[in-house]
Parts: structure tokens; sequence; C-alpha cells
């Protein structure tokens, strides 16, 4: 397994064309599928109650499991003293969350994934860094939540961290901002948020207060919460538009990710479209049977990934809907596909290996 991943690892992450990258690619998952089929008792009993191969000769026939399985039960393929940290994906109130183990292994690889990702758009530099949520949200190190380990995360990629709102209030903490940005603002600076914390908090803050903020050189990293922002009638045109309004930040990337798989995120290019890098992949299946959609079809996002080593999220049925809008023809000239999230599939149930996994755990 770590062959095939030190094979991605050297590559620039997408320079390979989608052909040669599913190479590498399915030799690495089938790899990875018969590790988590002899370390996860339970991933087993599902591949064996579905009559799953053993390995595959393409991405589209792995198996899969459904992404909410996380939120209902602990998926490990390594034993309990193994644990580094534990992931939490964020909910509401009573809400289920996704446990997510991690080795240091599964750690290291997700920490060099991201790298190679975010320096394709931020560049090698680390840049002074404007958090756009408050520092009480990475205070636990053992146990994170989606947004703490996510912002933990991109603070690798900045300097000079400064935590854009007040932990009581949520809004903005002018007192620490303002001189961020009178020794920051006129060079490079990243901003990191999540979609509808940096909204509410920030771009809304500012102008609901008439305040406008001048960061000329400025790369917004965004991602989740879209849905909130949808019921508001901001789409990404709106948010990139209302954001450069008052800040004058015209650098904004959007992110797809999810804790489940956390390293693998695809990022949004200059051209608007997301990108699967080298060391992971979509795939877009048809809600009613499970079939492979037609690029350009609508259909459930299964994402790919070789990087999770200590637990069995390396093929995850989402219930995100989305379609394939390209593969190695993107004007920004990175390879491999390209694809579009359109939102969540409405009431969603999915069916299938959620159902076989139950009768094969019980």
């Amino acid at each position: 397994m770590s062959d095939q991943l030190d094979t991605l690892f050297t590559q620039p992450v997408y320079a390979s064309k989608q052909a040669e990258k599913e190479k590498t690619l399915l030799a690495a998952l089938n790899e990875l599928e018969a590790h988590h089929r002899a370390h996860c008792a339970a991933y087993s009993a599902i591949t064996a109650a579905e009559n799953a191969p053993n390995s595959v000769e393409k991405l589209a026939d792995l198996p899969f499991l459904p992404v909410r399985l996380f939120k209902s039960h602990l998926l490990e393929s390594i034993s309990p003293e193994d644990r580094f940290k534990m992931l939490a994906s964020s909910g509401t109130t009573g809400q289920q969350v996704s446990r997510i183990s991690l080795d240091r292994r599964t750690a290291g690889y997700q920490t060099k994934a991201m790298v190679q990702i975010m320096q394709s758009f931020l560049g090698k530099q680390r840049m002074p860094m404007l958090v756009l949520d408050h520092p009480s949200v990475v205070k636990d190190r053992l146990n994170f939540s989606a947004r703490g380990a996510g912002i933990l995360g991109m603070a690798n990629f900045g300097r000079k961290h400064c935590y854009a709102l007040h932990d009581e209030t949520m809004q903005p903490n002018w007192d620490a901002i303002d001189p961020f940005l009178e020794e920051f603002g006129n060079g490079p600076v990243f901003l990191f948020g999540f979609t509808f914390m940096a909204w509410k908090y920030f771009v809304r803050a500012l102008e609901e207060s008439g305040r406008t903020v001048n960061i000329p050189n400025g790369i917004l990293v965004h991602s989740g919460g879209w849905k909130k922002l949808l019921s508001e009638a901001v789409d990404n045109d709106a948010f990139k538009q209302r954001t450069k309004a008052v800040t004058g930040i015209s650098k904004i990337h959007n992110f797809y990710g999810m804790v489940e798989q956390v390293g693998s995120i695809f990022v949004e290019c200059e051209a608007g479209r997301l990108h699967a890098p080298s060391f992971a992949d979509v795939i877009i299946r048809r809600a009613h049977d499970w079939s492979v959609a037609d690029h350009g079809e609508e259909g459930l996002i299964q994402v790919l990934s070789c990087l999770p080593h200590s637990y069995p999220g390396h093929s995850l049925l989402t219930e995100d809907l989305g379609q394939i809008t390209g593969v190695d023809d993107c004007p920004c000239g990175r390879n491999g596909h390209t694809f579009a999230v359109h939102g969540r599939l409405p009431k969603a149930e999915v069916r299938g290996c959620s159902d076989t996994f139950d009768g094969a755990a019980s």
C-alpha cells in the first residue's frame, strides 16, 4: 500500500491524465480493500453479505459504504491502543455525528495530501492567516469537531494566525482584525473559514455594519454549510460577488470534503470546477439502482480515497447530488475528473449496504 501511495505522492497532484491516474489508484484501492477486510470484522461481514469481489478491474466496481454508517457505528481497522485521535462531524443538538478513528499513519497521509493539494492553490510560501472563526473551536486537540480539524489542518499553510471572531458573541473581533490587516493587509493573506461561518459572521457582519476591509491580495478558502446559504438565496456566485464587495478579495476557492474522508478534499479552481486529486476520485451513481451515471448526468456522489488506513472509508456513497463536468479538459490546466455539487438528496435515505451492515453486525 505504501508503495502505491508513494508513487502518487511523488507526482504533482493534478498532473496525471485520468486514464493513467486510474491505474495507480485502482492498485492502491485494491490493496486497501484487502487490508480493511482483514482488519475490520464489520467491514468484512458487509462485503461477504454483498458477495463483493476480492479485487476489481475498474474503480466503479469497488464496493462502497453509505457515509451515514459512520453516524451509527464506529468502524475501525486498528486496535483501540493504536488510535491517535478521534474526529467528529459537525451536527446540531440531538443529531448523530460521525466518529472517525485515526492512527498516526492515516493522519500522516492526510496531512501530506492536504499539503500537496493546497500548495497548488496557495503556493509554497506560508502567508499571514486570518481564521474566520473563534479560537475555542480548536482547544480540544484529542477530540476534534469537523470545524476544529479543518481549521488546524489549514493552519499549517499560514503564519501569524489571527482568529477573527469573539468566542462569546461570534461577532468580528476588530481589536484583533484591525492590527492584523494594518500589518499584513496589503500583501498576500490567507483566509479560511467554513462557508456559513464566513458568510454570516464575517461577510454579512461587514455588510450590516457598513464596514469594509481591503485585502486585495487575499485568498479565501471555504467549505461546507451551503444548505443554510441556499435557503437565503445565496449561491456560489453571489457568495463570491458579495465577499469581494466588502473585502476586495477576488481569489475565492470553495472545496468539497467530509470528515469521513479528511485529507481528500476537492478544491474549486479558478474556472469554477471542483477537482479530484491524484489519490482520490469521484463517481456519480443513479439513485434508483446505483448504476454509474453518464458524464453530465446528475446522481449521487461516490468518493474514493486511498488515504484511510485506520478505518474503511476508502469508498463511500454520499447523500450529495452532483455531476461530472469534465475530464482532463479544465481551462485551469489541472487534469483528472472535475465535477459540480448540486446539494443534498431530499430526505436522503441511502439503503442497500446500510441494511446489509445492520444485519451482518447484529
